[in-house]
């Protein structure tokens, strides 16, 4: 287990990578936008970046409004 923020909030997880970090927090099929440290990280490349302890994460989706 490491601890990540993300999206400002600390939290400990297992994943070692961000698509699995993002399929352990329930965004598996989900269309989100994702960083890392403030840098874009591209859905395609996901499943090569490695999430290291204190990264700060942040996961964004569309959102409906009026």
């Amino acid at each position: 287990m490491m601890r990540v923020s993300i999206n400002g909030e600390v939290q400990e997880v297992a994943a070692v990578s961000l698509a699995s970090l993002l399929e352990q927090l329930g965004y598996t099929g989900a269309c989100v936008a994702t960083a890392v440290n403030g840098e874009f990280a591209p859905a395609s490349l996901r499943g090569e970046m490695m999430v290291n302890e204190g990264d700060d994460i942040e996961i964004v989706g569309p959102m409906q409004g009026g």
